[in-house]
């Protein structure tokens, strides 16, 4: 501890203490007549323009005033975490290698690196370096924002499936280029599973030009939950091949498939290792969402362009996190495939909580899509009667299930996201009938969700009566 004189608390009543201004008692914390003629000038710049609303800030806002059962973000609210990896951190923090304290490599830890190395080497089935073809970072988010930002030039474009996490077309746009959509369609009527969910190979093979850099691919898909096929995987493989193009395909919910689905690992594919990054998450493989760590993998000749923009951006990240999540997968390396997987484990636990939603959804008459991976379930809520002209209750403006989402949060106390933000301007009315529910949750939170409904199914059958 610095020897200062100061205790604490001493700071900490300082840094709460009002904010006086001296001088003049007219001053007060508002733009000077200066800042406001300069206000143009401080505008924000073109490649942020109309950029700056987020799914994220006004539904946890919302849910951070009303106190909602919480089912909208993707994060455990119980112990999820496999202890060895949390006593991992408490011995990084609190152990004799004082380095630890300090900064490591800046492309990723080099005991983190060697583990990812060792375990993607397997499952991908190429001889990965962990030298040149790893990259340690922020998140699966900041891994995504260095393969937007190193491989994307002005006027690229980038085919983009939808419904895709709300982040891949703003990052499009930032490094300049052009997002084109094609939306996951159901093939049928009266679907009740994910794997309905398939692309039109005819229109997809449409969406590819001279001009076509990238493809987005997000396996599990959130917020379906999604896990494509190899027969799909197949098809947008040759795609790419014959155009080409990058794949960068975030799997951060690769551990979390249910039977019988398999993971396939696109990378994995013939002809596919040399043109792919593979995007993985800490927070999602070991329910450690907090961490913030991620990693992207694939071949260096790309992989160098990303480690161009994390150097020059935030260059590294949190050494004893990374030390953590290295033990934590060398633990987990020697499991795989046996009872004590933690992988295993926490698939088996979440296959109950995702039967328990589906029943809870099906009881207040939406119809949930069972997912394949992943552990978010969207519903469909195209038969669902509810009045959305409530006097009592501001639901706003915008897609339906905007407003749906904003009426079960203020009127019945439960939280969750509306999926039309994870579709284009174009396409927005294809996910406006759905509603995605967040499932790993402790048991208390889902009885809690179970009671309303219950209550809520009660009040509609009375009224109809």
């Amino acid at each position: 501890m610095l020897s200062t004189g100061r205790t604490a608390s001493y700071f900490v009543r300082r840094a709460l203490r009002p904010i006086t201004y001296p001088c003049s008692t007219n001053l007060s914390p508002v733009f000077s007549t200066s800042s406001v003629t300069m206000s143009k000038k401080h505008g924000p710049p073109k490649r942020i323009q109309g950029l700056d609303k987020n799914v994220w800030v006004e539904f946890v806002g919302l849910s951070l005033e009303y106190k909602p059962v919480n089912l909208g973000q993707g994060f455990p609210d119980f112990a999820a975490p496999p202890s060895h990896v949390v006593e991992s951190l408490t011995k990084a923090v609190g152990g004799p290698n004082i380095m630890l304290h300090q900064y490591t490599r800046g492309f990723g830890h080099p005991r983190l690196v060697q583990a990812l190395s060792k375990l993607y080497t397997q499952l991908i089935g190429v001889d990965i370096n962990p030298n040149t073809d790893i990259l340690c970072t922020v998140g699966g988010y900041d891994a995504l924002f260095c393969c937007f930002m190193g491989l994307i030039e002005e006027g690229d474009e980038v085919i983009i499936i939808e419904p895709y996490f709300d982040c891949y077309e703003p990052m499009t746009r930032m490094a300049g280029g052009v997002p084109v959509f094609i939306p996951l369609q159901p093939k049928h009527d009266n679907v009740t599973s994910t794997k309905d969910f398939v692309l039109d190979p005819d229109v997809l093979a449409s969406k590819f030009t001279s001009k076509t850099k990238a493809l987005v691919l997000n396996n599990p898909n959130n917020p379906l939950g999604k896990v494509f096929q190899r027969s799909e995987l197949e098809m947008i493989a040759d795609l790419c091949k014959k155009h080409d193009v990058i794949c960068i395909s975030d799997e951060v919910y690769e551990w979390l498939v249910y039977s019988p689905m398999e993971h396939i690992r696109i990378a994995s594919l013939p002809g596919m290792w040399d043109r792919t990054i593979t995007i993985g998450s800490a927070g999602k493989t070991f329910s450690v969402t907090g961490w913030k760590l991620g990693w992207s993998i694939g071949p260096a000749d790309l992989i160098r362009n990303l480690m161009t923009v994390h150097q020059n951006s935030l260059y590294t990240i949190p050494t004893p996190l990374q030390e953590a999540c290295a033990i934590g997968f060398e633990t987990e390396i020697e499991r795989l495939g046996k009872p004590n997987s933690y992988f295993k484990e926490l698939v088996t636990l979440l296959e109950g909580k995702r039967e328990r939603m589906a029943k809870m959804l099906t009881e207040v008459g939406m119809v949930p899509f069972m997912p394949e991976g992943g552990y978010f379930m969207m519903a469909d809520t195209s038969s669902f009667n509810v009045d959305l002209d409530d006097p009592d209750v501001d639901v706003g403006d915008g897609p339906k299930d905007y407003k749906l989402v904003r009426w079960l949060i203020k009127k019945k106390g439960i939280g969750a996201i509306p999926p039309s933000a994870f579709y284009s301007k174009e396409h927005k009315h294809l996910g406006e009938h759905y509603i995605r529910f967040c499932f790993i949750k402790e048991d208390s939170t889902l009885d809690k969700a179970e009671k309303i409904i219950k209550e809520w199914k009660k009040s509609m059958d009375e009224a109809k009566k």
